[in-house]
């Protein structure tokens, strides 16, 4: 996810707020530390412009 948020040129701040996610939870999956639910996904997804499975094909 941290990939394809820099690709957008949005802060951790920019996605959490479009996303409509606390900042640190979104860091916190970009870490791997927290597991996102679908809805989770969906709504970050839409916030960086991809497709859900785009979030799920990166690689670490």
């Amino acid at each position: 996810m941290r990939q394809l948020r820099q690709k957008a040129h949005l802060t951790q701040e920019q996605l959490a707020f479009a996303a409509e996610l606390d900042l640190t939870y979104v860091g916190g999956i970009e870490r791997g530390r927290r597991n996102p639910s679908v809805i989770v996904l969906v709504r970050l997804a839409e916030a960086l412009g991809v497709q859900p499975k785009d979030l799920l094909t990166l690689e670490r």
